[in-house]
């Protein structure tokens, strides 16, 4: 494993870190996590050097920082940084800051995290933060030394961005970044502001959900083509460690093979390892995947459970999909995932979120969730326009 400068920090933090979002699935009940697989698969990445564990109160409907806790027992909670998030989603009080941390320490069975961060900031929650006082609630926690460090996550535009880095001495950044999402939410530009400010910032979706682990053909040919043979994850995670101004990326992994993969390729990176042939090849793999992209997912789930129990991210996943498949066959395969999905009421089951975009009662109140801010309700017509009734991606999108 290899070690980086976290920010202005005295910690060496490993420069993957372990995303505890999509942990391993219970076979049964995809929605709901694995314990026993997950505690196992977060140890190994751990005796393989990963230093850095990133988890949040929702995360698994609540079940991840649960887990976390099991996992760091045994001696692992001193080998590892331990970060989590407020939910700034459902604080309504300046005292819910208190009850929702003494929660989390109690659920992760620790007496300190080494950093709390303020989850999915933009405009609103950061007018949230300054009326509700919680900078204020951070500092006493830190006093008390219940916090080490200070952070917050993000998901808006550079602008916000800037005035959140500018409004607070912070230590710690999370931001999402990837070769595809450079131009959005805190882009490019914010990445070097805040590590020009000392910040340490922490990448999530590298893999934008996992597009980026799946490519088209015609991206597979560019990868081919280049010089160095790499995996289209390992492309993917080596265009970020080669940037200096990111501390630790991290990786939602959800088995050994993608701990053990990830880390190996971990272990082979470094800030400018990159050759300029490298970069080029980068670059277009990234207008392959823009040209295809129809609705910009990362599958967070944050906008589950849907109360009318339509599975929001896999809807989005197979038009995706089937916009991104050269083979006709493979389209067809793909728009067979929407008819496994129910399309009736009496087909559903809303504890593991199998409907179709049918079943959209336009209620929005998946919208205000989204850290994409994407228009969910109508972008599920859309869905069901094209996978339920035939029509033409064209008469929806743009071409692609």
């Amino acid at each position: 494993m290899k070690y980086r400068k976290m920010g202005s920090l005295d910690w060496e933090v490993s420069a993957l870190g372990f995303g505890c979002m999509r942990l391993p699935s219970r076979r049964f009940n995809r929605l709901r996590a694995d314990a026993k697989e997950s505690i196992r698969i977060i140890r190994r990445g751990i005796d393989l050097g990963i230093n850095y564990i990133d988890t949040a109160w929702p995360y698994h409907f609540g079940e991840s920082e649960r887990i976390v806790g099991q996992a760091l027992q045994d001696g692992y909670r001193e080998r590892v940084h331990l970060v989590t998030k407020l939910p700034m989603f459902a604080v309504r009080r300046t005292e819910d800051f208190d009850r929702f941390l003494n929660a989390q320490m109690a659920k992760l069975q620790t007496d300190h995290l080494d950093a709390y961060l303020l989850h999915s900031m933009n405009r609103g929650q950061f007018e949230k933060v300054k009326r509700l006082g919680l900078m204020e609630k951070m500092e006493e926690a830190r006093e008390q030394g219940r916090i080490r460090h200070m952070g917050f996550s993000f998901h808006d535009t550079l602008p916000v961005f800037t005035e959140i880095v500018d409004h607070y001495d912070w230590d710690l950044a999370q931001i999402q970044y990837n070769y595809m999402d450079t131009a959005i939410q805190a882009t490019t530009d914010g990445l070097s502001y805040a590590h020009s400010k000392g910040i340490a910032v922490v990448v999530m979706e590298p893999l934008k959900g996992g597009r980026l682990a799946d490519p088209p053909e015609e991206a597979l040919e560019i990868m081919r083509s280049a010089t160095h043979e790499r995996s289209p994850v390992d492309w993917a995670l080596q265009f970020l460690w080669n940037r200096p101004e990111v501390a630790v990326v991290l990786s939602g992994m959800g088995s050994q093979q993608m701990v053990d993969e990830n880390c190996a390729s971990a272990d082979r990176s470094g800030i400018g390892s990159l050759s300029a042939q490298d970069e080029q090849v980068i670059s277009r793999l990234a207008e392959v995947y823009r040209k295809r992209l129809l609705v910009p997912c990362t599958a967070c789930r944050y906008c589950l459970p849907c109360p009318a129990g339509v599975n929001i991210p896999q809807n989005f996943a197979i038009l995706n999909n089937v916009s991104m498949e050269d083979s006709r066959l493979q389209r067809w395969m793909a728009r067979r995932g929407y008819k496994r999905l129910s399309g009736s009421k009496e087909e559903l089951d809303k504890e593991r979120a199998n409907g179709n975009a049918s079943l959209c009662v336009q209620c929005r109140q998946c919208v205000e969730k989204c850290p994409q801010e994407i228009d969910i309700p109508t972008e599920l017509t859309k869905v069901h326009a094209i996978l339920g009734r035939g029509a033409k991606i064209a008469d929806h999108y743009e071409q692609r």
